[in-house]
Protein backbone atom coordinates (compact mmCIF):
# COMPACT_ATOMS: atom_id res chain seq x y z
CA UNK A 1 0.00 0.00 0.00
CA UNK A 2 3.26 2.31 0.43
CA UNK A 3 2.90 5.43 1.74
CA UNK A 4 -0.87 5.86 0.59
CA UNK A 5 -3.51 7.86 3.51
CA UNK A 6 -6.21 6.29 4.21
CA UNK A 7 -8.56 8.32 1.95
CA UNK A 8 -6.14 6.98 -1.39
CA UNK A 9 -6.69 3.21 -0.54
CA UNK A 10 -8.61 1.40 -2.82
CA UNK A 11 -11.89 -0.25 -1.10
CA UNK A 12 -10.78 -3.97 -1.60
CA UNK A 13 -7.02 -2.20 0.21
CA UNK A 14 -8.94 -0.36 3.13
CA UNK A 15 -11.00 -3.67 4.05
CA UNK A 16 -7.40 -5.53 3.92
CA UNK A 17 -5.87 -3.18 6.51
CA UNK A 18 -9.08 -3.02 8.61
CA UNK A 19 -9.15 -6.99 8.54
CA UNK A 20 -5.34 -7.58 9.37
CA UNK A 21 -5.89 -4.88 12.31
CA UNK A 22 -8.64 -7.19 14.08
CA UNK A 23 -6.31 -10.37 13.80
CA UNK A 24 -2.91 -8.70 15.29
CA UNK A 25 -5.62 -7.16 17.99
CA UNK A 26 -6.37 -11.13 18.96
CA UNK A 27 -3.64 -12.34 20.45
CA UNK A 28 -2.78 -9.15 22.33
CA UNK A 29 -6.38 -8.92 24.01
CA UNK A 30 -6.18 -12.89 24.88
CA UNK A 31 -2.88 -13.74 26.31
CA UNK A 32 -4.36 -17.62 26.07
CA UNK A 33 -3.64 -17.15 22.30
CA UNK A 34 0.14 -17.81 20.92
CA UNK A 35 1.24 -14.59 19.05
CA UNK A 36 2.28 -16.68 15.80
CA UNK A 37 -1.39 -17.15 15.25
CA UNK A 38 -2.20 -13.51 14.77
CA UNK A 39 1.50 -13.21 12.67
CA UNK A 40 0.29 -16.31 10.42
CA UNK A 41 -3.05 -14.50 9.32
CA UNK A 42 -1.73 -10.93 8.63
CA UNK A 43 1.15 -12.61 6.55
CA UNK A 44 -1.23 -14.70 4.58
CA UNK A 45 -3.32 -10.74 4.26
CA UNK A 46 -0.09 -9.16 2.97
CA UNK A 47 0.35 -12.12 0.17
CA UNK A 48 -3.21 -12.05 -0.67
CA UNK A 49 -3.09 -8.38 -1.22
CA UNK A 50 0.19 -8.53 -2.88
CA UNK A 51 -1.01 -11.45 -5.41
CA UNK A 52 -4.54 -9.12 -5.91
CA UNK A 53 -2.46 -6.01 -6.57
CA UNK A 54 -0.01 -8.11 -9.23
CA UNK A 55 -3.16 -9.20 -11.11
CA UNK A 56 -5.18 -6.36 -11.08
CA UNK A 57 -1.93 -4.72 -12.54
CA UNK A 58 -2.07 -6.73 -15.46
CA UNK A 59 -5.69 -7.63 -16.01
CA UNK A 60 -7.13 -4.22 -17.22
CA UNK A 61 -10.86 -6.16 -16.89
CA UNK A 62 -9.64 -6.83 -13.17
CA UNK A 63 -8.81 -3.53 -12.22
CA UNK A 64 -12.28 -2.35 -13.37
CA UNK A 65 -14.32 -4.94 -11.63
CA UNK A 66 -11.90 -4.56 -8.47
CA UNK A 67 -11.83 -0.63 -7.70
CA UNK A 68 -14.60 0.70 -10.54
CA UNK A 69 -13.94 3.40 -12.73
CA UNK A 70 -14.20 7.07 -12.66
CA UNK A 71 -17.01 9.15 -13.07
CA UNK A 72 -17.79 12.30 -14.21
CA UNK A 73 -20.04 14.33 -11.84
CA UNK A 74 -19.55 17.69 -14.20
CA UNK A 75 -19.55 17.81 -18.00
CA UNK A 76 -19.71 21.14 -19.70
CA UNK A 77 -20.18 23.20 -17.21
CA UNK A 78 -23.44 21.37 -16.07
CA UNK A 79 -23.83 18.97 -12.83
CA UNK A 80 -24.76 15.32 -13.86
CA UNK A 81 -27.35 14.54 -11.00
CA UNK A 82 -28.06 11.04 -11.70
CA UNK A 83 -24.40 10.41 -11.85
CA UNK A 84 -24.42 11.69 -7.88
CA UNK A 85 -27.04 9.86 -6.71
CA UNK A 86 -25.03 6.42 -7.95
CA UNK A 87 -22.35 7.42 -5.81
CA UNK A 88 -24.40 8.28 -3.10
CA UNK A 89 -23.20 12.46 -3.15
CA UNK A 90 -25.64 15.38 -2.37
CA UNK A 91 -24.99 18.49 -3.50
CA UNK A 92 -23.23 19.79 -0.44
CA UNK A 93 -20.90 17.26 -1.20
CA UNK A 94 -20.11 18.66 -4.10
CA UNK A 95 -19.78 21.88 -3.34
CA UNK A 96 -16.81 21.14 -0.51
CA UNK A 97 -15.09 19.07 -2.53
CA UNK A 98 -14.79 21.79 -5.31
CA UNK A 99 -13.92 24.63 -2.46
CA UNK A 100 -11.24 21.71 -1.80
CA UNK A 101 -9.96 21.85 -5.18
CA UNK A 102 -9.91 25.96 -4.66
CA UNK A 103 -13.42 26.84 -6.99
CA UNK A 104 -16.51 27.93 -4.61
CA UNK A 105 -18.69 27.60 -7.55
CA UNK A 106 -19.59 25.27 -10.00
CA UNK A 107 -19.35 28.18 -12.45
CA UNK A 108 -16.29 27.90 -13.14
CA UNK A 109 -15.87 24.62 -13.88
CA UNK A 110 -16.01 22.63 -17.13
CA UNK A 111 -15.09 19.02 -16.42
CA UNK A 112 -15.74 17.19 -12.20
CA UNK A 113 -14.20 13.56 -12.26
CA UNK A 114 -15.15 11.45 -9.54
CA UNK A 115 -11.93 8.85 -9.16
CA UNK A 116 -11.94 5.47 -7.86
CA UNK A 117 -10.30 6.71 -4.73
CA UNK A 118 -12.94 9.03 -4.33
CA UNK A 119 -10.79 12.01 -4.81
CA UNK A 120 -12.46 15.07 -7.20
CA UNK A 121 -10.29 16.03 -10.24
CA UNK A 122 -11.35 19.49 -11.42
CA UNK A 123 -11.07 20.53 -14.86
CA UNK A 124 -11.86 24.72 -14.27
CA UNK A 125 -13.47 26.75 -17.74
CA UNK A 126 -10.87 28.19 -19.60
CA UNK A 127 -11.82 32.13 -18.42
CA UNK A 128 -10.66 30.79 -14.99
CA UNK A 129 -7.64 28.65 -15.54
CA UNK A 130 -4.22 29.86 -14.10
CA UNK A 131 -2.62 31.93 -16.33
CA UNK A 132 0.90 30.32 -16.68
CA UNK A 133 4.06 31.41 -18.65
CA UNK A 134 3.27 29.59 -21.63
CA UNK A 135 0.00 31.72 -21.83
CA UNK A 136 2.55 35.19 -21.58
CA UNK A 137 4.67 33.55 -24.04
CA UNK A 138 7.56 33.80 -20.89
CA UNK A 139 10.57 31.62 -22.04
CA UNK A 140 13.46 30.70 -20.12
CA UNK A 141 13.49 30.46 -16.19
CA UNK A 142 13.88 26.94 -14.33
CA UNK A 143 12.41 25.78 -11.60
CA UNK A 144 14.75 24.22 -8.55
CA UNK A 145 13.80 21.61 -5.67
CA UNK A 146 13.61 22.89 -2.70
CA UNK A 147 16.43 21.31 -0.42
CA UNK A 148 15.44 21.14 3.69
CA UNK A 149 18.91 21.87 4.98
CA UNK A 150 18.34 22.26 8.71
CA UNK A 151 14.88 21.39 10.91
CA UNK A 152 13.55 21.43 13.88
CA UNK A 153 17.46 22.55 15.04
CA UNK A 154 19.14 19.45 12.86
CA UNK A 155 20.74 19.09 10.14
CA UNK A 156 19.98 16.59 6.96
CA UNK A 157 22.98 15.12 6.65
CA UNK A 158 22.22 13.27 3.18
CA UNK A 159 20.95 16.50 1.54
CA UNK A 160 23.71 18.49 2.71
CA UNK A 161 25.57 15.31 0.54
CA UNK A 162 23.84 16.78 -2.50
CA UNK A 163 24.11 20.60 -2.36
CA UNK A 164 27.45 20.21 -1.03
CA UNK A 165 28.85 21.55 -4.60
CA UNK A 166 27.44 24.68 -4.42
CA UNK A 167 26.87 25.71 -1.01
CA UNK A 168 28.44 24.48 1.98
CA UNK A 169 27.19 23.78 5.50
CA UNK A 170 30.05 26.69 6.79
CA UNK A 171 28.24 29.00 4.57
CA UNK A 172 24.83 28.08 5.41
CA UNK A 173 26.40 29.00 9.39
CA UNK A 174 27.56 32.19 8.10
CA UNK A 175 24.25 33.35 6.88
CA UNK A 176 22.78 32.42 10.28
CA UNK A 177 25.83 34.03 12.15
CA UNK A 178 24.93 37.28 10.35
CA UNK A 179 21.60 37.32 10.88
CA UNK A 180 22.25 36.72 14.94
CA UNK A 181 20.96 33.45 14.58
CA UNK A 182 22.18 29.39 15.44
CA UNK A 183 21.86 26.25 14.27
CA UNK A 184 19.78 25.20 17.56
CA UNK A 185 17.46 28.70 16.76
CA UNK A 186 16.16 27.58 13.60
CA UNK A 187 13.14 25.93 13.08
CA UNK A 188 12.88 25.28 9.47
CA UNK A 189 15.52 25.81 6.41
CA UNK A 190 15.41 25.31 3.01
CA UNK A 191 17.81 25.93 -0.29
CA UNK A 192 15.88 26.86 -3.36
CA UNK A 193 18.80 27.48 -6.45
CA UNK A 194 20.37 30.44 -4.78
CA UNK A 195 17.15 31.82 -2.82
CA UNK A 196 17.37 30.40 1.03
CA UNK A 197 14.38 30.24 3.07
CA UNK A 198 14.66 30.43 7.25
CA UNK A 199 11.85 30.01 9.60
CA UNK A 200 13.25 30.18 13.09
CA UNK A 201 11.31 29.16 16.17
CA UNK A 202 10.25 32.58 17.89
CA UNK A 203 10.87 34.68 15.05
CA UNK A 204 9.22 36.12 11.56
CA UNK A 205 10.29 34.04 8.23
CA UNK A 206 13.44 35.65 6.61
CA UNK A 207 14.11 35.33 2.40
CA UNK A 208 17.37 35.87 1.18
CA UNK A 209 20.12 35.22 -1.71
CA UNK A 210 22.81 33.21 -0.96
CA UNK A 211 24.55 35.60 -3.11
CA UNK A 212 24.21 38.03 -0.46
CA UNK A 213 26.46 36.16 1.67
CA UNK A 214 30.05 34.92 -0.56
CA UNK A 215 31.64 31.43 1.10
CA UNK A 216 35.49 32.76 2.39
CA UNK A 217 36.86 31.31 -0.84
CA UNK A 218 35.20 33.73 -2.99
CA UNK A 219 36.11 36.46 -0.94
CA UNK A 220 40.24 35.38 -0.98
CA UNK A 221 39.49 34.96 -4.76
CA UNK A 222 38.14 38.21 -5.13
CA UNK A 223 40.62 40.01 -2.85
CA UNK A 224 43.69 38.60 -4.59
CA UNK A 225 42.29 39.59 -8.09
CA UNK A 226 41.74 43.17 -6.11
CA UNK A 227 45.17 43.18 -5.09
CA UNK A 228 46.82 41.97 -8.44
CA UNK A 229 45.24 44.77 -10.21
CA UNK A 230 46.30 46.97 -7.56
CA UNK A 231 49.71 46.16 -8.68
CA UNK A 232 49.61 46.10 -11.97
CA UNK A 233 48.39 49.06 -12.00
CA UNK A 234 51.73 50.84 -9.30
CA UNK A 235 53.74 49.15 -11.81
CA UNK A 236 52.41 50.85 -14.74
CA UNK A 237 52.78 54.06 -13.19
CA UNK A 238 56.09 53.49 -11.97
CA UNK A 239 57.48 52.38 -15.65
Amino acid sequence: MGKRQLGELQPFEFAITLVAAELACIPMSDQTIPIIYGIIPVFTLFLVHLLITKVAVKSIRFRKVLNGSPLVVIDKGNILCDELKKLDMTANDLLEALRGNGYFTPAEVECAVVETNGTLTVMPKFANKPVSNADMKIDGGQSDLPITLIVEGHWLGNNIKIVDNCVSKERILKVLKNLNLSQKDIFLLTLTGESIFIQPFNNDSINRSIAEYPDDESEDIERNIGESKTTEGQGEKVI
